[in-house]
């Protein structure tokens, strides 16, 4: 299939191809026209590149797991560079999750103030003043 298709069954850009290309993460043949045409592999490569990189890893880390995934073989030092990104992810897993209980509070608590609140209930509506009580 041709870059635009790829591209289309991803939602991953043209420009984005590419440059997967060049960080030698995917490959595509050349048409006699000179036109890239990649096998219908390429869209789950692509779906596997974007998790990583979504997850933060660097494209030399990226490149070491699609070779280890395509191929069954794991270059030295390949393991403990993936334990050591494991790790990493581990923990803005166990930062987002904390995250997110405290909106959960704040959202609970703007919604629902205890009555000892003074405070307006939304956000940039007007306090109630003293008098208005």
């Amino acid at each position: 299939m041709r870059i635009g298709e790829v591209a289309r069954r991803t939602g991953v850009s043209v420009r984005a191809l590419r440059y997967y290309e060049e960080q030698d993460l995917l490959q595509a043949e050349r048409s006699s026209g000179g036109q890239r045409q990649y096998p219908d592999s390429a869209v789950d490569r692509v779906h596997l590149i974007q998790q990583l990189f979504a997850a933060g890893l660097p494209s030399r880390s990226v490149r070491g797991v699609l070779h280890c995934v395509y191929s069954g073989t794991v270059a030295p030092g390949l393991l403990d560079q993936l334990e050591s990104e494991r790790e990493r992810i581990s923990g803005r897993i166990t930062g987002l999750l904390a995250a997110r209980e405290r909106l959960d509070d704040v959202i609970a608590t703007t919604r629902n103030p205890p009555s000892e609140c003074t405070h307006a209930r939304v956000l940039g509506a007007p306090a109630r003043s003293a008098a208005a009580s």
